[in-house]
């Protein structure tokens, strides 16, 4: 089982250049990808992201291209005198507008980095196959995080799994008397209403009859053991597939199987056993979200 989050890193050198990649996943229902690059080298998007579909399911990614040169290699151009003619334009927009003025240095750069006056980076071809090893080494440490993540997910939602086993066990006893409990409150009632009726009475028959019909679980118990049941082997399966999607739909109908089970107990401890196992349900729903 993978978590939808994780991190990885992949650097390789090319070109004079030392290439790394980072990719950064997050969830998302889908696989969705986003890349930050030199916009030179934005043709190379298509092949980051076929390399990232081939080893993630579900989530979204972004992948961060960092190109550095190699020490001494490399020189950088820039129109100093377009520089300048800026700096002179937002100095005297600054005056005007009474906004404060020059720039730190760190701005100063990135006015100088606008007025690039060439490319220093080498050509798409020269680096293809640098950046697909540099994002295969990334997605495999990426991978490895997730899968880490996974396990110890698998782990908590496994012992989720046997709390609602166990609660669901403490309703199935509970519920085997209900139907007993309520026609000695009934009869209490009769009698306490100075109305003498037998058990055999038609009309308390009925009742009683009519009220086992509706508060009868029998079926809402017996798929909650088959729906539990596939929510384990669901993920026992997940080493080799991505299952958040179908263990999102088994706890829906665990979710509205216990929902009924609700609606219908005239039992006080019934009733608590569902608000504890509602509560379980949720906590498992949040852990499911960060799996693939």
């Amino acid at each position: 089982m993978n978590s939808m989050t994780g991190f990885g890193r992949g650097e390789t050198t090319a070109a004079d250049l030392t290439l790394a990649v980072e990719l950064n996943a997050v969830n998302r229902r889908n696989l969705e990808t986003s890349f930050s690059l030199p916009r030179e080298w934005q043709s190379l998007e298509r092949d980051i992201a076929e390399i990232v579909r081939g080893g993630v399911g579900r989530g979204k990614v972004h992948a961060t291209v960092r190109a550095d040169r190699v020490s001494g290699a490399g020189a950088f151009s820039w129109d100093r005198a377009g520089v300048e003619a800026f700096l002179d334009k937002a100095a005297a927009l600054a005056q005007a507008r009474g906004i404060a003025w020059p720039p730190d240095g760190t701005g100063l750069v990135e006015i100088i980095a606008l007025h690039r006056t060439d490319s220093d980076l080498p050509s798409v071809d020269d680096i293809r196959g640098a950046l697909a090893q540099a994002t295969r080494a990334a997605l495999a440490q990426l991978n490895e995080m997730r899968a880490r993540e996974g396990a110890h997910l698998a782990e908590d939602l496994g012992n989720r799994l046997a709390r609602l086993r166990s609660l669901l066990a403490d309703i199935r006893a509970n519920t085997a008397g209900t139907v007993g409990r309520y026609r000695e409150l009934l009869l209490q009632r009769l009698k306490a209403a100075g109305l003498e009726l037998d058990l055999d009475d038609e009309r308390v028959l009925k009742e009683i009859a009519l009220f086992a019909d509706r508060s009868d679980t029998t079926e809402e118990v017996t798929r909650l053991d088959s729906h539990l049941a596939q929510f384990a082997e669901t993920l026992k399966a997940a080493a080799e597939n991505a299952v958040g999607r179908k263990l999102e739909f088994i706890l829906q109908e665990i979710n509205r199987e216990f929902n009924t089970i609700g609606a219908k107990a005239n039992n006080v401890d019934v009733s608590r056993f569902v608000i504890e196992a509602k509560n379980e349900i949720e906590r498992i729903r949040e852990q499911v979200q960060n799996i693939e």
